[in-house]
């Protein structure tokens, strides 16, 4: 993949790559290789999904949040966000650096916009945001939250939507510059590349599930594969059990529902059986294969009723299609 940015002049300052990555970014974050940043900026978080749906609006606001211009793709999407601390930059030369660097490198610019007051219904308005964010949510809580919460001052904001055809497929970018306070500059860079699903090659680790049962009461089992339309774990499951057994024996003073979930495909009554029958074999296998006391994982189907994604399309019916350990 190409680097995004290699030499821009900002404020009379030459932008090089490669840029080095501060001390200050949170741990564990991996600035993507198709964009680097500008300089000084941070990344305060970021959220990786190895395959899910993402709506990216071209078009201006047409309705009462709503977009009519709107490309519906999947793939893998990097969600990344940097700030910026200092008074010696405007959110408009961040913004116009990423839009050279952009078109310098043959990005094919989808849609651009600019505002110092946020009005209007134009890519980069306040009322375009907030369309974006409702089609795409902040899906776990930190910084990022700060481009949907408003300005202490009322500052600017712009926004790039741009594509890439490369050989390994098509990309889209996302770029959101905000002013968000006189010495805070905000960025939330969205890169989706665009590709099939490929199942089974994220698996659940458990220091990431501590993390999401910390913040959110609940995790994804992601790894557990099952036989098509049946509750047969497939062997291929066997590393994601290894590491939920290992998070449940760090943890033995606690229990939880193992809770299977459907697509919205067939019968409610088919779904709620298959659900249940794959939420009793994940169980089952924690007991039997890893010595799990029985007491603490209790097994339900709910079926197609919590979704997490529309079941419209394909990519939404995948995703909806999991187990979930909830803690009690």
């Amino acid at each position: 993949m190409l680097k995004l940015i290699r030499a821009a002049m900002v404020a009379g300052t030459l932008m090089t790559a490669p840029y080095i990555a501060l001390a200050q970014d949170i741990d564990g974050a991996i600035e993507h290789p198709m964009i680097e940043r500008y300089p000084g900026q941070v990344i305060a978080w970021q959220h990786i999904e190895n395959y899910q749906p993402f709506k990216v609006p071209v078009g201006p606001v047409t309705g009462y949040r709503y977009i009519d211009d709107v490309i519906e793709t999947e793939g893998r999407v990097t969600r990344t966000f940097y700030k910026y601390e200092g008074t010696d930059r405007t959110f408009s030369e961040v913004y116009s650096n990423y839009l050279d660097a952009l078109e310098a490198e043959d990005f094919e610019i989808l849609g651009k916009g600019m505002s110092a007051d946020r009005r209007g219904a134009g890519v980069g308005s306040r009322s375009w945001s907030e369309v974006y964010f409702i089609q795409n949510p902040i899906s776990k809580g930190g910084e990022a939250n700060t481009m949907t919460a408003g300005t202490a001052t009322a500052g600017g904001a712009g926004t790039i939507v741009a594509k890439k055809e490369r050989a390994g497929g098509t990309a889209y970018v996302t770029i959101h510059v905000e002013q968000h306070a006189e010495d805070y500059i905000g960025a939330l860079i969205d890169i989706v590349e665009v590709e099939a699903a490929e199942t089974g090659l994220v698996v659940v680790d458990a220091e990431a599930m501590g993390s999401d049962m910390e913040d959110y009461g609940r995790v994804v089992l992601d790894g557990i594969v099952f036989d098509f339309d049946k509750a047969t774990l497939k062997p291929e499951s066997k590393a994601a059990l290894d590491a939920i057994a290992e998070f449940l024996n760090a943890h033995p003073d606690k229990s939880f529902y193992v809770v299977g979930h459907t697509d919205a495909k067939g019968t409610f009554a088919y779904n709620r059986k298959l659900s249940s029958d794959r939420a009793m074999a994940v169980a089952d296998a924690l007991k039997q294969d890893y010595d799990i006391a029985s007491d603490r994982l209790e097994p339900h189907g709910v079926g197609p009723l919590s979704p997490v994604f529309s079941n419209a399309s394909d990519a939404g019916r995948e995703q909806n299609r999991r187990v979930e350990l909830v803690e009690k």
